[in-house]
């Protein structure tokens, strides 16, 4: 499963001189809070049925190494850093473009195949929510996204000793989640990609004792893939802050005061029609 990092935003984001990127030199970065929501799904799954868990980072995310290690620190089994064979073409405002993400992590795959291949739905600093996707189109692999729980498929009885169901393969009981809360279930037969939105349980927590012991022990190698070829995308060309507005009204007074005052703005821009003496 990729993962990746990005900006922490709690911090002031400020943009690069040319206003097409953010400016990653003085950022803090955590780990994408819906990859974690993945690695704890997969760690579930593994939990679950024995599953081999394996981490796939970029080399051009800041601190990869760090949320790698605390991935092996939570029970995933390996964890491995992809670096390009050639530079990459520009970075969009989260760094390696989407879609060169999405190639270098496909060109690992195609070599080391797996099952399942779980990412989060989106990340903080693109929303466009197209990595598992792409990574579905370029492997010719099914697709769920806006996953919410996963589970090992039902097993026909006649074939319940190999774990496959009765089309001869393995599948993946998934739970989907739609506009307006809406959900519903369905399985996926392996090998598939899934987007997932949120795990079954809270992602657990790595001590940095334990991290420290990962780091200690290695387990992280290092491997080079293929650069994607130039291709169609997406160019950011210019970002744009919010456009500063007038400050908000504080209003105060009792509860029945604050009340009025809320009602008379609302009639006089119209949103209210006024009573009948």
């Amino acid at each position: 499963m990729p993962i990746k990092a990005v900006p922490d935003l709690v911090e002031e984001i400020e943009l690069t001189g040319d206003g097409a990127a953010i400016d990653r030199e003085y950022l803090t970065f955590v780990l994408n809070e819906w990859d974690g929501q993945a690695l704890e799904e997969a760690l579930l799954l593994k939990d679950a049925g024995g599953a081999e868990v394996v981490v796939v980072g970029l080399a051009d995310d800041p601190d990869i190494d760090q949320f790698l290690y605390t991935a092996l620190a939570k029970g995933a089994d390996e964890a491995v850093k992809l670096v390009a064979a050639t530079p990459l073409g520009p970075p969009g405002p989260g760094g390696t473009s989407g879609a060169d993400r999405a190639a270098l992590v496909a060109a690992y795959l195609a070599a080391h195949p797996a099952d399942l291949v779980m990412t989060g739905v989106q990340a903080a600093d693109d929303l466009d929510g197209q990595l598992a996707s792409r990574l579905a189109a370029l492997l010719d692999l099914p697709h769920v996204s806006v996953v919410i729980g996963a589970e090992p498929g039902q097993v026909e009885p006649a074939a319940k000793e190999g774990g496959h169901n009765e089309d001869g393969g393995a599948s993946v009981t998934v739970r989907q989640e739609f506009a307006g809360g809406r959900c519903h279930e369905l399985e996926v037969q392996l090998p598939a990609v899934m987007g997932v939105q949120s795990a079954r349980q809270a992602p657990r927590y790595a001590p940095i004792t334990r991290i420290r012991q990962a780091m200690t022990a290695g387990g992280l190698s290092e491997l080079v893939v293929p650069a994607p070829a130039p291709g169609n995308g997406l160019v950011v060309r210019q970002l744009h802050r919010p456009e500063t507005t007038g400050g908000a009204e504080m209003m105060t007074g009792s509860a029945r005061e604050v009340a009025g005052q809320i009602v008379g703005l609302l009639r006089a821009r119209g949103l209210v029609k006024a009573s009948a003496p």
